[in-house]
């Protein structure tokens, strides 16, 4: 008889948010309907304890990651960056969860999605550096959100992208262009050495990165898939493959070719 397994267990790391005095660890739902409706997923939020996680386990348990869009930004020491204006919007207990989780994640081969500040993340754990404000850069779009917009308005396509020939993502998408959406001051300046190019904005900044000779899934994208993702034939795709890549991985930890670390 055939057993049928379990959906994949998906970790979203969560954000610190202040609410009454009090800290919250939160992610925004969209991001976990859409690991349910596009990944076929069981989401599940990782809260933002740093050190306090034993990482190799965490990552074990898991059968896949999610590294989701957040108001806050990558802090710039962790990329030797210039300290950011007053007023910028920072959450030091996610970058201490995210970004040595990315790296266990990408050493054990955990199929990984990261959306906005996550690929902005992805970039920083593996070594590369950040733009803090594209607007302000010489010929540079507003990439950032429209302010006082419906939300359909403040996600809908923005700008195209060039996707890279026969590169990952390309060939997922089967097309060379694409028009996304747009809602990020924060971008990738130095890619890392371990990422290739995925795509990139007409006015040049990386929108989307893949993690070279990765074991499983591991893609990052700049704009906002996980908004009404079933409607959005790439978005969908993007979706689709990371649940069946998570799903690879909890049938191989069915069998016995994943276990716990001791």
């Amino acid at each position: 008889m055939a057993t049928t397994l379990p959906r994949p267990l998906i970790g979203l790391p969560a954000c610190v948010r202040e609410i009454n005095g009090w800290p919250f660890h939160s992610c925004g739902e969209k991001y976990l309907a859409a690991v349910a409706a596009g990944a076929d997923g069981m989401a599940v939020i990782i809260p933002a304890l740093g050190e306090a996680h034993d990482l190799p386990t965490l990552v074990a348990r898991l059968d896949g990651l999610m590294l989701t869009g957040s108001p806050s930004n990558v802090e710039p020491h962790h990329y030797e960056g210039p300290a950011s204006l007053l007023g910028t919007r920072h959450d030091p207990h996610r970058d201490a969860t995210t970004l040595p989780l990315i790296r266990e994640a990408v050493r054990a081969g955990l199929p990984l999605l990261a959306i906005c500040r996550g690929i902005q993340e992805l970039n920083v754990a593996l070594g590369g550096t950040l733009h803090q404000r594209v607007q302000e850069l010489p010929g540079k779009l507003d990439h950032r959100m429209p302010q006082g917009e419906t939300r359909e308005v403040q996600y809908a396509p923005r700008h195209a992208v060039r996707l890279t020939a026969g590169g990952f993502l390309a060939e997922l998408a089967g097309a060379s262009e694409l028009l996304v959406n747009s809602l990020h001051a924060q971008a990738i300046d130095r890619p890392a050495p371990g990422l290739a190019v995925e795509a990139v904005s007409e006015d040049g900044i990386v929108e989307a990165v893949s993690v070279k000779d990765a074991r499983a899934f591991a893609l990052g994208v700049q704009w906002h898939p996980e908004w009404q993702v079933l409607e959005n034939p790439v978005s969908r795709a993007i979706f689709a493959k990371f649940g069946d890549a998570a799903r690879a991985r909890a049938e191989a930890r069915a069998r016995g070719r994943i276990g716990i670390a001791a």
